[in-house]
């Protein structure tokens, strides 16, 4: 095993996640229960600073966009490691979110993404804390709002902000959601857009032939899904969502279709979005006597961690001494912004197995679960230094 993991005290608080498991499990459920829709995780990070408290954590506190920090102190004095989880899920407000047991299966909007993460979050800040485990870099523990779809990231974009705490950070690991062999090094950036067109209106009878919002976005719609990316990666264009019009008997006076992109590389998506606003600029030409606006309505940065770097030689080290094959990925989390910002960062599951994430039947099954918390342990301990016996 890695050298720093075979200590007494590494060793106990290992030992620890593997016999408290059950209680992780049941921490995931009550928090999954709480709801946390976007723009409104207020109630989910109450409880979770509660539980900070619990598990022994110093300063804590909720900053200006709700964001919940707690701190553990490190050997030297220098800027942190942050480890996080993200408090929000994708479901609206009067979502049900209770938890269903269905056997060993655990049913329940966001009971993977990410109450997994928070509970291991909190989990591991209860042993360090129990073992008085020391690393050299400050441990900074963040649950984020804000990770999930319309919320664009503003947690963690605060936190590494000019006025955030972890702007000087030195690394960063995210916990989302379940799984044991990925390590996501490479972070998958999009720009959303929001793209209205809107005109006089009238009635579907007496004015018909006045130009229509919906029929122009149809055709709109049709052309910008035939846009290709002009650059080697591999990108994506989904239009998303469309809407507009008041009444079946009116011609609308708006209408609005929104649109994610994707692309592991800057360069092609800003090259996407002018071929974007040319499409519209067209659409309107078309169609005399509408006018059009592109709002910009998420934008997600693109990045990378160095393979050879220490945090993911620390990862690749901790998923092997679970017995797990590690596997390097590709994915759009709150790791994007450290790593844009060229921080050390990865994102990593918390183990067990999951399905259906981002519908109302998510679901979570607990094997491998103490494994997976385990393997956020050592990562947290070999990327923030410990210190071999």
């Amino acid at each position: 095993m890695t050298p720093g993991l075979q200590r007494s005290d590494v060793r106990r608080a290992a030992d620890a996640l593997v016999a408290e498991d059950a209680a992780t499990v049941e921490v995931q459920i009550e928090l999954s229960e709480i709801p946390a829709p976007p723009f409104e995780e207020t109630a989910r990070a109450a409880r979770v600073s509660e539980l900070m408290h619990d598990a022994g954590l110093r300063e804590i506190r909720t900053d200006e966009v709700g964001n919940v920090l707690g701190s553990l102190r490190g050997s030297e004095d220098r800027p942190p490691f942050v480890i996080s989880a993200h408090l929000d899920t994708i479901f609206p407000a009067g979502t049900d979110v209770s938890v269903q047991r269905e056997g060993d299966i655990l049913r329940g909007p966001g009971i993977s993404d990410d109450a997994r993460g928070l509970a291991t979050l909190l989990s591991l800040a209860r042993v360090v804390h129990r073992e008085a485990i020391t690393t050299r870099r400050p441990i900074l523990f963040a649950a984020t709002v804000g990770e999930e779809g319309i919320g664009d990231l503003r947690g963690v974009k605060h936190l590494f902000g000019t006025s955030g705490a972890c702007r000087e950070a030195e690394g960063f690991v995210s916990l989302d959601g379940a799984g044991l062999d990925r390590i996501v090094v490479d972070g998958l950036g999009s720009r959303r857009y929001r793209i209205t067109l809107s005109g006089p209106g009238g009635h579907s009878w007496v004015d018909w032939g006045t130009p229509n919002p919906v029929h122009a976005l149809f055709a709109l719609g049709r052309r910008l899904n035939r846009l290709k990316l002009s650059h080697s990666p591999k990108g994506t264009l989904t239009v998303a969502r469309i809407g507009g019009g008041k009444s079946i008997n009116a011609i609308p006076q708006e209408a609005w279709l929104e649109i994610d992109t994707r692309c592991a590389d800057e360069s092609p998506l800003a090259d996407l979005e002018g071929r974007i606003r040319a499409e519209v600029d067209r659409a309107v030409a078309e169609s005399e006597g509408l006018d059009g606006t592109v709002q910009v309505v998420g934008a997600r940065p693109a990045g990378a961690t160095d393979r050879e770097s220490p945090l993911v030689r620390a990862a690749v080290a901790a998923t092997r001494a679970v017995g797990r094959w590690p596997v390097l990925a590709l994915s759009s989390t709150d790791a994007n912004v450290p790593m844009s910002l060229g921080i050390p960062a990865v994102a990593i599951g918390c183990g067990g197995l999951a399905g259906l994430a981002h519908t109302t039947d998510e679901w979570y099954r607990n094997v491998g679960g103490s494994d997976g918390v385990v393997r956020a342990l050592y990562t947290m301990l070999l990327a923030a230094g410990i210190p071999e016996d």
